[in-house]
């Protein structure tokens, strides 16, 4: 359980934070930036669940924010060389197996797709598209980490197949695709010769 006693500790006011294994790196670390862009995604799904109404997925929504509360925590601690199994929260393969499972319900009552879809239709797939694009961001910030530092690869699965959730769940709130907004190729340009 987590226990907040006192919500200000003032050790971040110079411009350093504290990661989960008590090490203090500049808040703009490459894994800082990770977490904190999880984070974001995650008040973005708030945002989706309280004011776009997603009805029948909400559960899916909540369950989703708490898995995401295990990927900040899980990049919070670096991973050690000989971390034992289950010595620290990470992300396991169930929770990407959780989510493949809801894409494929999900897309299987979509209409099939002639066309890239542009952002938008309903509010609620608008919110959607919006954390899709946010998800995209945070996994283009842990390959950034990566680069320089181990990181669970469950992580980097987990925001890949969350971003393809995000957009058959767009679709879905566009009652099913059929109020989508597709992309059509060169429309401002005029007539081609």
């Amino acid at each position: 359980m987590v226990y907040l006693s006192r919500i200000y500790t003032k050790t971040g006011d110079a411009g350093e934070t504290a990661l989960g294994d008590g090490q203090r790196v500049p808040k703009d670390h490459p894994r800082v930036t990770a977490y904190g862009t999880v984070d974001e995604l995650n008040a973005l799904l708030g945002l989706l669940a309280a004011q776009a109404g997603v009805g029948e997925e909400a559960e899916l929504l909540r369950g989703i924010q708490n898995d995401l509360f295990d990927v900040g925590a899980d990049l919070c601690v670096p991973v050690a060389g000989q971390e034992s199994p289950g010595a620290r929260l990470r992300v396991q393969p169930v929770q990407v197996e959780r989510l493949e499972a809801a894409i494929d319900r999900i897309n299987a009552g979509l209409r099939p797709l002639t066309s890239f879809v542009l952002p938008g239709g309903r509010p609620a797939a608008a919110w959607c598209h919006l954390a899709r694009t946010v998800c995209r961001r945070a996994e283009r910030d842990v390959v950034t980490l990566l680069r320089t530092e181990a990181v669970n690869p469950q992580v980097l699965v987990y925001l890949n197949r969350l971003s393809d959730l995000l957009f058959v769940l767009a679709r879905k709130c566009n009652d099913g695709g059929s109020a989508d907004v597709l992309w059509v190729p060169g429309q401002s340009q005029g007539p081609r010769p």
